[in-house]
């Protein structure tokens, strides 16, 4: 039994170690938006983080290259980070935002167009406030099916608590009982 204890302890201390480091950080980031249930949930906040810091950066007057900057080291995901990181290199050198963003693959192609759109009429932190507006509201509908969802279990759960205590209370009241009815015969 201890050493299940300690294993698991030393197993939780060392998967916290190894995802402070930058690979461990990197590759936890990677896996975290392929889980089944989380993972979209976990895309979507970042592609809303992503929207709303940039929109608000460029909405104050922050310069496009500086803004990007701030954003990807706003952004707890260190995939979406080094896209941004690209993204802004490729800015530098005068390409449009939403060609790098789009063959990464991490951005929706509905927030490339809006990207595009902003970028070619000049109001791209309008539009990547509609954008982080429509993900907002995404990520809101999908933690309330989610609490939905957990509700019933959480329930079953608690259940089965509360019958496993009445059990354990009662057992021995029974084998008291028993005990009395069968040794006054």
């Amino acid at each position: 039994a201890m050493i299940l204890i300690f294993g698991g302890i030393g197993s939780i201390v060392g998967f916290r170690q190894f995802i402070k480091t930058k690979f461990g950080k990197r590759l936890f980031d990677k896996y975290k938006m392929k889980v089944p249930i989380f993972g979209k949930l976990s895309h979507n906040i970042a592609v809303a983080r992503f929207s709303r810091t940039l929109a608000t950066l460029l909405t104050s007057g922050v310069p496009i290259l500086q803004s990007l900057e701030t954003v990807a080291h706003a952004i707890d995901n260190e995939t979406f980070t080094d896209v941004i990181m690209g993204a802004r290199a490729r800015v530098r050198e005068g390409d449009p935002i939403g060609e790098p963003l789009e063959k990464s693959g991490m951005f929706p192609p509905m927030v490339i167009q809006m990207i595009t759109i902003g970028e070619e009429t000049g109001a791209l932190d309008a539009m990547l406030g509609k954008v982080a507006d429509f993900y907002e509201s995404e990520v809101e509908m999908q933690l309330q099916s989610l609490a939905a969802a957990l509700e019933p279990i959480l329930i079953v759960m608690l259940g089965v608590i509360v019958g496993f205590i009445v059990i354990a209370l009662f057992m021995p009241l029974i084998a008291i009982v028993s005990q009395l009815s069968g040794g006054g015969e």
